[in-house]
């Protein structure tokens, strides 16, 4: 009775399996390879789709955004997110100068040009982001930075967002941090500079327009010198660089952007300084300071002009200077030809007037051009070429040229990607003849052949 049962099941599995051969056998080999290859495919999509799903939900993504003005970066990344700039290597002297300078230069560490012509260091951050019940963005940041003997604390601040329904893009923070510092790539130049501690507001909204606002102090600091007391082992007055109170420089500082002027995009800045009683009677000074950004973005690049005006200060209110007035005015952009190349470029002008001590009144005339070329996207070959005038009101000028020679690996084709590893050459001259008259030296000449690796990233 049970193998009476099971035949019909058996016979139905035969005939199945044979029905099966013969409609294998009406497919060529490569139809068959076909059906395997978009098995497998649709196989590594499931695989793929699973392992998607299981990393959105380390995740907290707003869906369901309170304004349409919260955009999908309102996203929690998972843990702590690692970010920073550096920059070490070798560079190998074999001239007069290390580094390129003219004597006497302001607008920047590397005026005469930027690149094969700057210096080991790195800037290391760590952020944590949270979101509150009421769906505001938090976020903790701490950075330390490297670029000398210490390795100091440069950011410790929190800041919200996502906090004013009416105003859900403006950002409030407190603490210490990096604090308006506009700054130019190709020379390095911070045109503006008020990193501090104190609290503000960015990206708030006026009709379109957006405003930031704060009010910083700037930080306590202290050059180690050594004590005659030699009771203390150390015999030093104090480990340097950054304290944690405030020195008694403090800014006001502001800036509108998001504006257009037909086809430019403006930036307005102001800032007033003023000193605290922390400083002494005698010593306190008031300054304030001006700037524009007119800029312009096309298809084959972008073009921006610069104008800064300083009373009692350069290009920060808290370092001021009693009856100082300093203009700063640059042109720089890029101009792409190619997918594959490009050119950088900058003008600059910086004077410095102090009419009542006029012996360093001086103005500054700059220019770089730097040609690069993408041979894939991998190699490229950069080329940098710079010159530099100061020009003294008493006892004649100081000027030279650099030009830097840079083959590079990076891990995508164009400038703005890193990291970057350079293999570069620098060659240059200066002529310091008013340095040489004002000391009393004969050699005014200093000619520079440098060799250097670098690796570079930001991150």
């Amino acid at each position: 009775m049970k193998i009476n049962k099971k035949l019909p099941v058996a016979l139905a599995v035969a005939a199945t399996l044979c029905s099966g051969s013969v409609f294998a056998q009406e497919f060529t080999q490569e139809q068959i390879d076909a059906i395997v290859a978009k098995a497998v495919d649709k196989a590594l999509a499931e695989r793929q789709a699973k392992m998607d799903t299981a990393i959105n939900q380390k995740a907290d993504v707003v869906v369901e955004p309170q304004s349409t003005a919260q955009t999908p970066d309102m996203a929690i990344p998972y843990g702590v997110k690692f970010s920073g700039y550096a920059r070490y290597g070798a560079h190998f002297q074999s001239g007069d100068q290390k580094y390129v300078g003219v004597d006497g230069s302001y607008n920047g560490a590397s005026a005469i040009g930027r690149l094969g012509n700057e210096g080991n260091g790195g800037e290391f951050q760590l952020s944590k982001a949270f979101k509150g019940d009421n769906g505001a963005i938090w976020d903790i940041n701490v950075m330390f930075d490297h670029w000398g003997d210490e390795v100091n604390l440069k950011k410790a601040y929190a800041g919200v967002t996502n906090l004013l329904a009416s105003n859900p893009n403006a950002y409030f923070w407190a603490g210490r941090d990096f604090h308006q510092r506009p700054q130019q790539g190709i020379n390095d130049y911070f045109w503006m500079n008020h990193d501090g501690q104190g609290a503000g507001v960015k990206n708030f909204d006026i009709g379109g327009v957006q405003f930031d606002v704060a009010a910083v102090g700037s930080i306590e600091s202290c050059s180690p010198e050594v004590m005659e007391d030699e009771s203390n082992p150390s015999r030093i007055t104090c480990t340097g660089s950054s304290n944690v109170g405030d020195k008694g420089n403090y800014a006001v500082t502001s800036k509108v952007h998001g504006m257009k002027v037909g086809p430019l995009d403006l930036e307005v800045y102001a800032n007033y300084g003023f000193d605290s009683k922390a400083v002494d009677r005698d010593e306190r000074l008031h300054a304030w300071q001006g700037g524009v950004v007119l800029s312009h973005t096309n298809d084959h690049g972008v073009n921006k002009v610069i104008a800064r005006y300083s009373d009692n200060s350069d290009n920060s209110v808290f370092n001021k200077t009693d009856d100082l007035t300093a203009i700063y005015a640059s042109f720089e952009g890029s101009y792409k030809f190619t997918q594959q190349t490009q050119v950088d470029y900058l003008l600059a002008f910086h004077d410095y007037d102090n009419s009542t001590i006029k012996t360093d009144n001086r103005r500054n005339y700059g220019a770089i051009v730097r040609p690069m070329h993408w041979w894939n996207d991998v190699h490229s070959t950069w080329l940098e070429a710079g010159y530099q005038r100061v020009d003294y009101d008493d006892g004649g000028d100081n000027h030279g040229w650099k030009v830097t020679l840079s083959q590079n690996i990076s891990i995508a084709m164009g400038p703005e990607f890193r990291p970057m590893l350079r293999f570069y050459v620098t060659g240059g001259e200066v002529d310091n003849k008013r340095t040489a008259r004002v000391t009393g030296t004969d050699d005014t000449t200093l000619d520079s052949l440098n060799i250097g690796a670098m690796w570079e990233a930001w991150f």
